[in-house]
């Protein structure tokens, strides 16, 4: 069974109805991101941090994985499907895949600011005053700008053993995350699914780039893959 390896992006989300940052209404209009999104920001006015997040969670909990989240799912029953996301929702979940690494943290759980290591699960508001159980102040679990990526040795690890790599709704701005597809063997097939795809530069391998939105491009990418099962299997 062939290894995929899939990066995903804010793109694979929006066709939820999950808002972009790189959009212009996206979630950091009127907000500067160092606000909201970095330990400075924190410092500065934790409310001001939790309220931005409260309302992502609570938007999150109200779509739904779309097709191109389902197809990835089902894809599971002919190749090793292994996802690293920069998303920090948790769509890939909810459409049942398995094999799913976060770079940036997940919006469902929190943890402690005294202990990395104390993570739970968290589907309401985050308040001032929500403690762990030593009286520590609770925080996103969210990587933040400033903020070491934990997960990605281990995504470079995943990339390393890749088959096929197929990249979703990224615009491969955002290190290190977009540095990843740098990791990949040079006989190993590439596919770059995105409305506006950043030109890429300097890769050695086979790249198709298909200009389309995740949903769109997913149709494409499966009918390819499984008809290369099928013909594989011919012989």
């Amino acid at each position: 069974m062939k290894k995929i390896v899939v990066l995903t992006g804010a793109g694979i989300s929006a066709e939820s109805g999950i808002k972009t940052f790189r959009d212009a209404d996206g979630l950091w209009e009127g907000h500067d991101i160092m606000e909201v999104a970095s330990p400075i920001g924190w410092k500065n006015n934790a409310e001001l941090v939790l309220d931005f997040y409260n309302k992502r969670r609570a938007q999150l909990l109200t779509v739904k994985p779309n097709k191109a989240h389902e197809i990835l799912a089902e894809l599971e029953e002919h190749f090793d499907i292994h996802i690293i996301t920069q998303n920090v929702d948790d769509l890939h979940e909810r459409a049942g895949s398995n094999k799913i690494v976060h770079l940036h943290g997940e919006l469902l759980k929190v943890r402690s600011i005294s202990n990395e290591d104390f993570v739970i699960d968290w589907k309401h508001d985050l308040n001032l005053g929500d403690f762990d159980l030593e009286g520590n102040q609770l925080r996103p679990h969210i990587v933040w700008f400033g903020e070491d990526v934990p997960m990605i040795e281990h995504a470079i690890d995943i990339v390393e053993t890749a088959d096929i790599l197929i990249i979703i709704g990224t615009s491969l701005q955002v290190y290190p995350a977009a540095g990843l597809m740098n990791y990949v063997n040079q006989n190993v097939p590439v596919y770059y699914i995105d409305p506006k795809p950043a030109t890429i530069y300097d890769l050695p391998n086979e790249l198709k780039v298909l200009p389309l939105t995740a949903v769109e491009g997913m149709k494409i990418v499966k009918e390819e893959l499984v008809n290369s099962i099928q013909k594989t299997s011919d012989f």
